[in-house]
């Protein structure tokens, strides 16, 4: 049976790309990135953005705050484990907002609360519930996670979900923590909850479903089939290990299957674009060319036979329109003679609203870039975002000079000059190619004693002259960090990308709390 758009449910995006996709590895973020990206989410109206874990460091409370303070039309939530602690702080951190959610969680499967909790099942029940109990008396929108849910016996979940819901808990999420589910078992899991647990109708039940075997989307949207009215999300499918379900795809899943689907969203769908290059720019994150939606072949067609198609009719190969979710057929394209205001302008309709004072500092960067490269694209202005916009400090390395020589005949070689501490340092070294040489002068120089664990390379637009964007990874004492630099020179992007995650290692704050890694 077709059900009529007026007759359709709402379904909540609760994005959590702040909180759950700041996990990836070395994706940390600073105050003002994550206010940027939180605007971009609240243009793209996610009804709950999930800003961060307060009481895993001053810096993650003071983002959800400024979040909280800033964020007008979604409601603000902050995450917390089942301590008083973690609650209160996470209260603290949500009181600015108009709307404001806590979100307490505690494990639930049989492993989780054996081996990491150290707790019998009486206990956990008892522990829920009294989180729970403690968060109402700062707001009347309480969330509570079973976390490991897939993994959960399925009656004692319906007894702990019961007696969270009769405290106060007006949304209850059962994760697939470890993304280890299949689709049908987990709609199987959520429907039964529902029909066993007696008070069920006084809570939104909602899916949080990771990647692990690629079928966050798929269990997500089979959960919401099954009755679950929240889809816990982020932006290009960013999380910890694999990653969560994207929400671009669940989305435009919805909304173009909505033959299928009792629900709908409210999601500007313009905005997924936008918003998953920003974020994508901010993180260091490329996205790569096949994703779905937002990834730059998403509509492209090479085939003949897919293009004879398209030209006589788009929907032979196309279920949606690239216009649709963000995609322009036509860009505009500035250059060395544009002024500050179609600078502005542009950035606006890319949905990026800046100070005059951060405005100003990206518009010299903008016309040294127009001077290299005749015409800029919007991946060009939204890489030059990522780098002006993120709140800039003064950096304990900076890359003064640069010079290398590669010869078929001989070993590249790097001679580099750094400051250092205003100091200025001349390394050089050489390498089994010019990157490696450059790597290892700037060692040379830093002594970091840091560990390389990913070196990736991606053109920001098309051409000889395109930008080149590198994303650099590295890691000491088990802190991460991502470097990333563009530059027309693919080398200078290198050197640059290497410098910022050496200055992200030694940077205070920028390492994160894991959430589970407290103990309980």
């Amino acid at each position: 049976m077709i059900v009529m758009e007026s007759e359709k449910e709402h379904l909540v995006i609760f994005d959590t790309t702040l909180r759950d996709g700041e996990q990836s590895p070395g994706a940390s973020m600073s105050l003002q990135e994550k206010l940027l990206i939180a605007h971009a989410l609240e243009r793209l109206r996610v009804d709950v953005m999930e800003a961060g874990f307060p009481i895993a460091s001053i810096g993650d409370f003071e983002a959800v705050h400024a979040i909280a303070s800033a964020i007008k039309d979604c409601t603000v939530c902050g995450l917390a484990r089942a301590i008083p602690g973690d609650i209160e702080r996470a209260a603290q951190a949500i009181a600015p907002a108009n709307s404001g959610r806590i979100h307490t969680f505690i494990a639930t499967s049989p492993i989780h609360m054996r081996e990491k909790l150290k707790l019998e099942p009486d206990q956990v029940v008892e522990q829920a519930v009294a989180s729970v109990r403690l968060a109402r008396q700062h707001t009347d929108d309480v969330e509570f996670s079973a976390e490991d849910g897939g993994r959960s016996d399925l009656d004692f979940l319906c007894r702990v979900i019961e007696a969270v819901i009769a405290v106060g808990a007006r949304t209850i999420n059962i994760p697939d923590t470890v993304g280890y589910t299949l689709p049908h078992q987990y709609a199987e899991m959520i429907s039964r909850v529902m029909e066993k647990v007696p008070n069920a109708h006084q809570a939104v039940f909602s899916v949080h479903c990771h990647n692990d075997l690629g079928m966050g989307v798929a269990n997500s949207l089979a959960g919401v089939l099954a009755g679950a009215r929240q889809v816990e999300c982020t932006i290009n499918g960013l999380g910890e290990r694999a990653g969560n379900a994207a929400l671009e795809e669940i989305v435009m899943a919805v909304r173009t299957r909505h033959d299928i689907f009792p629900c709908k969203t409210r999601i500007t769908t313009q905005e997924l674009v936008p918003c998953s290059r920003l974020v994508a720019n901010i993180i260091g994150f490329p996205v790569q060319p096949n994703k779905a939606i937002v990834g730059a072949n998403a509509f492209a067609h090479e085939s003949g036979i897919h293009q004879d198609g398209v030209l006589k009719n788009r929907e032979t190969y196309e279920i949606m329109r690239a216009q649709d979710v963000g995609w322009e057929s036509n860009q505009l394209v500035l250059g060395k003679h544009s002024g500050r205001n179609a600078l502005r302008n542009r950035l606006l309709e890319l949905g990026v609203e800046l100070d005059d004072q951060t405005t100003n500092e990206l518009f010299k960067a903008f016309k040294q870039l127009a001077d290299k490269k005749h015409e800029l694209y919007d991946e060009d202005l939204l890489a030059l975002v990522s780098e002006y916009a993120g709140g800039k400090t003064p950096e304990k390395l900076q890359l003064v000079n640069l010079h290398v020589c590669s010869d078929t005949m001989q070993l590249p070689l790097a001679t580099v000059a750094l400051k250092l501490n205003d100091q200025i340092i001349h390394g050089q070294a050489s390498g089994s190619g010019v990157v490696d040489a450059i790597f290892k002068a700037i060692e040379q120089v830093s002594n970091s004693g840091s560990m390389l664990g990913l070196y990736s390379v991606n053109n920001i637009t098309q051409g000889t002259d395109a930008q080149g964007e590198v994303t650099v990874r590295l890691s000491r004492n088990g802190r991460i960090a991502n470097g990333h630099g563009t530059d027309t020179d693919i080398v200078i992007a290198s050197a640059k990308a290497y410098i910022d995650a050496l200055n992200k290692l030694d940077r205070s704050g920028s390492a994160h709390t894991h959430p589970q890694l407290g103990a309980l």
